[in-house]
């Protein structure tokens, strides 16, 4: 038998949560703290990890933003997201 996973253990303590112990629910909040702190880290291979640092350096980004950009520009130049792009009528701010 395999133990529970976290969202289980807390979503059994949520339904029974007058019988649970205020020792045992701290441990699952602090589980699930420890969980989501540790969720944004992703780990690639070392050969991307280097590629992605010398990109985050000429782009003056953190990693994560480094990702989220690399991943936008994708996703748009794939059509899984829309394309915004402006016409010669289009009001814009700012000087060229």
């Amino acid at each position: 038998m395999t133990a529970p996973d976290m969202a289980t253990l807390l979503e059994g303590a949520a339904d029974r949560i007058a019988d649970v112990t205020r020792a045992d629910l701290q441990v699952m909040l602090r589980r699930a703290a420890l969980l989501l702190r540790n969720s944004g880290s992703i780990a690639f291979d070392a050969d991307i990890d280097d590629a992605l640092r010398d990109l985050s350096g000429e782009f003056g980004l953190t990693r994560s933003d480094t990702i989220r950009f690399i991943v936008r520009e994708w996703m748009e130049k794939n059509t899984y997201l829309p394309v915004y792009s402006l016409g010669e009528d289009d009001d814009v701010q700012g000087s060229a």
